[in-house]
C-alpha cells in the first residue's frame, strides 16, 4: 500500500507552528517562575530595628561573601572558682546551641578567669566565631563605685559582685550597646538567638526585660520575688543615656545641675530615705541586686517589659512550672493544663516551652551540679531535669570543635582588661581634660 506524503510546504508550516507554540510556552513558564520567586525576596516590615548589613563585596575569584551575622552579646558575672565552674557550663551551652557568632563579656576575679580559660583552651575551631573578654574591676574598685553611689548595700550571698549587675552598663565599653545577662547557675537548651531576637520586638523606650511574677506575694522581701534578675535583656545604651545609677562625681562635673539617676527616685519610692534619714545606706532591701531592680522597674514601668517564662524555667519558687523531660508526644494544650505558677501572670494561657533552665535555691552546695538531690531517684526536680543537667555537664568541650579540621573559619579569641574604669570615672576624667584644654587655650592667648 503506497504511503501518503504531505506536501513539502505544509510540513514547513507545521514545523513553524510547533516552534511558535514551544516558544510561547517557555515564555509563560519563565514569567510564572519569575513572579513566584519575587515575593520571597521582599524584606518583611515587621522588624522595627533591623541590623544593617553591608553589601557583599566581590572576592578576587569573582564570588561574593555573605556579611557575618550580628553577634549575640552576653554579660556575665563570675566571682570565685565555684561560680566560674557553674558559669563555664553556661558558656558551653551557649556555644553548643548558638547559630551565630557570640561575644561574651565576663566581670570576674583572677580565680574565675583561670577556670573559664582552662575550659575555653580546649576549643580551637568553633563552628561560629566566639570572643571572650575578662573584666577585672577588683574588690576595691567595686567598693569605691558603690561608695560613690552612696545608698546601696547588700546582705545577699552574692555579695558585692552581685551588685555589679546594676553597673554592667558602666563596666562594659560604650560600643557594647545591649546584652543578655544570665546567672551562672543556668544553662541553655535552645538557640540563644531566640532570646537575643526579643530585642527587635521591644517598645522604643524599653531598656530592661526580665521575668515577671505578679502572682508572688513576699512582704518580707518587699515583693521583690515578683521579678527575677537572673535572666535579663539590658539595653546598655539606653541605661547609659538615662543614667541608671547615681554617682557623686556628677556633682563635680556640673555642680549647679548634676542631674538625677533613674534609680534614686525609685529607691526612695519603695524603701524611703537611705538609712532612714537620707544619710546612710538602705538596710531594708532584700534579695541583693534583685531588690534594687524591683524598685527600678516597679517605679519606671515604661522602661520595663516582661520576659517569657520559656527563658526562666527556675527551680526556686516556681518549681520549673512542673514541666520537664518525658511525655514527648504531649500537645501544648495538655502541657498547659498541668503547669503551675502561670495563672495571673504575663504567661497565662501559654504553655511554658523551656529554652533555658535555672537551678537556683539548691541549698547545701556551692556548685549546683554537685547538689545531692541529683542522686535521689525520687526527687521531683531530678526526675524532671536530672538527665538534662547530666548531659550538658558531661558534654565534652572538645566536641565543640566543629569547624573544618584543615581550614577552620573561626578561632576563639580571649582578651583581659586588668584595670576597669567605671563610666562615671571616665566622665570625670573627660571633664577634667576639657577644663585643662580650655586653660591651655587661654594661656596661649
Amino acid at each position: 500500500m503506497p504511503r501518503l506524503c504531505a506536501p513539502k510546504g505544509e510540513l514547513v508550516k507545521k514545523f513553524i507552528y510547533f516552534a511558535l507554540v514551544v516558544f510561547l510556552m517557555s515564555v509563560l513558564l519563565l514569567g510564572r517562575e519569575t513572579f513566584s520567586i519575587a515575593p520571597s525576596h521582599v524584606i518583611p516590615q515587621t522588624n522595627r530595628h533591623p541590623t544593617p548589613s553591608p553589601t557583599p563585596k566581590p572576592q578576587s575569584d569573582g564570588q561574593t561573601t555573605v556579611p557575618p551575622a550580628e553577634p549575640i552579646v552576653f554579660s556575665l558575672i563570675m566571682w570565685s572558682k565555684s561560680s566560674a565552674t557553674e558559669g563555664s557550663l553556661l558558656i558551653k551551652s551557649i556555644i553548643m546551641y548558638s547559630s551565630r557568632p557570640t561575644d561574651i563579656h565576663i566581670i570576674c576575679d583572677d580565680a574565675a578567669e583561670r577556670v573559664v580559660r582552662s575550659r575555653l583552651s580546649l576549643l580551637d575551631r568553633p563552628l561560629h566565631q566566639v570572643r571572650v573578654w575578662f573584666y577585672k574591676p577588683g574588690w576595691q574598685g567595686m567598693l569605691d563605685r558603690v561608695e560613690r553611689e552612696g545608698s546601696i548595700q547588700t546582705d545577699h550571698s552574692a555579695g558585692l559582685p552581685g551588685l555589679m549587675k546594676l553597673f554592667i552598663h558602666e563596666i562594659l565599653p560604650s560600643n557594647v550597646t545591649k546584652s543578655i545577662f544570665v546567672d551562672t547557675d543556668a544553662f541553655f537548651i535552645s538557640d540563644p538567638a531566640l532570646l537575643w531576637n526579643i530585642f527587635d520586638t521591644l517598645r522604643p523606650k524599653t531598656s530592661i526585660v526580665m521575668a515577671s511574677h505578679p502572682d508572688q506575694d513576699s512582704p518580707e522581701w518587699n515583693n521583690a520575688s515578683r521579678i527575677c534578675s537572673c535572666v535579663m535583656l539590658l539595653d546598655l545604651a539606653k541605661l547609659r543615656k538615662d543614667r541608671l545609677m547615681h554617682s557623686s562625681v556628677y556633682a563635680k562635673i556640673k555642680p549647679d545641675n548634676p542631674g538625677k539617676a533613674l534609680s534614686t527616685a525609685a529607691f526612695r519610692a519603695m524603701y524611703g530615705l537611705p538609712g532612714g534619714d537620707g544619710k546612710g545606706r538602705y538596710t531594708n532591701v532584700r534579695l541583693g541586686d534583685q531588690g534594687y531592680w524591683w524598685a527600678i522597674v516597679d517605679y519606671h514601668k515604661n522602661i520595663f517589659e516582661p520576659l517569657s517564662f520559656d527563658f526562666e524555667v527556675t527551680s526556686c519558687l516556681m518549681d520549673t512550672y512542673l514541666t520537664g523531660l518525658g511525655a514527648d508526644t504531649i500537645t501544648e494544650e495538655e502541657e498547659l493544663k498541668h503547669q503551675i505558677h502561670i495563672e495571673h501572670t504575663p504567661q497565662e494561657g501559654k504553655a511554658v516551652l523551656p529554652k533555658l533552665l535555672h537551678f537556683n535555691c539548691l541549698h547545701g552546695t556551692d556548685i549546683y551540679m554537685n547538689w545531692p538531690g541529683w542522686n535521689d531517684p525520687k526527687d521531683s526536680l531530678n526526675v524532671r531535669w536530672g538527665d538534662a543537667m547530666r548531659y550538658h555537664n558531661g558534654y565534652k568541650w572538645i566536641w565543640l570543635n566543629q569547624g573544618d579540621r584543615k581550614k577552620p573559619r573561626h578561632k576563639l579569641e580571649m582578651y583581659t582588661i586588668d584595670k576597669v574604669v567605671f563610666a562615671d570615672e571616665k566622665a570625670l576624667k573627660r571633664h577634667m581634660q576639657h577644663i585643662q584644654a580650655g586653660n591651655n587655650h587661654g594661656h596661649h592667648h
